[in-house]
């Protein structure tokens, strides 16, 4: 039984690969419209906690970690059960429930994107 929730911002229902949900930050300034889509994504990794686990989930071998592996950050379980669920919210994080663990992924496209959103200009 699969939880993936797709990233609304930066990717697709139909698991394709993700295309940055706004222009790079370089290029030009986000409309209100498209800060208000990125919004989500800065605001749950804006929590040094979330950001822990989201690292240790991307970093990961094999791209995706079970809860089990990921949960030493300081907290208690139910809270990096919150802030998990944070993060699948914003569309960062996938999970699939295998027997009593779930696995959480970072999915390549989402890594992507959110790499085009932030990139710096090339240098001329």
């Amino acid at each position: 039984m699969s939880n993936a929730q797709a990233m609304p911002q930066l990717g697709t229902e139909d698991g394709r690969a993700a295309a940055p949900c706004c222009p790079p930050l370089t290029e030009r300034p986000f409309t209100a419209e498209e800060a208000e889509t990125a919004a989500p994504m800065f605001k749950a990794l804006g929590d040094p906690i979330r950001l822990r686990l989201f690292s240790a989930v991307a970093s990961h071998e094999g791209g995706e970690a079970c809860v089990c592996d990921i949960s030493d950050v300081g907290v208690s379980q139910p809270t990096v059960s919150h802030h998990l669920k944070k993060l699948k919210e914003a569309g960062l994080l996938t999970s699939q429930r295998r027997g009593t663990w779930v696995y959480y992924r970072v999915e390549p496209s989402v890594l992507a994107a959110m790499g085009k959103l932030i990139a710096l200009p090339a240098a001329a």
